[in-house]
């Protein structure tokens, strides 16, 4: 599978929950029908909390990448 380009990428390393979730839900407000976000994350919550926040939204989460405890979540409006 060929890699998923964002459009826009939102780095939340470092940060813990609820601000992942929050910020993420910010940058999802502002982009356009078809776009991609990447939402890089440390948080371990956020292996939950993105996917529900997606699924509450209605869109599409295509893809979760984790590697050496960062996760990597991309999600099409």
């Amino acid at each position: 599978m060929a890699p998923v380009a964002p459009d826009v990428i939102l780095d939340t390393k470092g940060l813990i929950c609820p601000m992942p979730v929050l910020k993420a839900k910010k940058a999802i407000d502002v982009l356009e029908e078809g776009q991609v976000l990447s939402v890089i994350s440390t948080d371990a919550a956020t292996r939950s909390d993105i996917p529900m926040l997606v699924q509450r939204l209605g869109l599409e989460l295509l893809e979760t990448i984790e590697s050496s405890g960062v996760i990597e979540f991309y999600i099409r409006k």
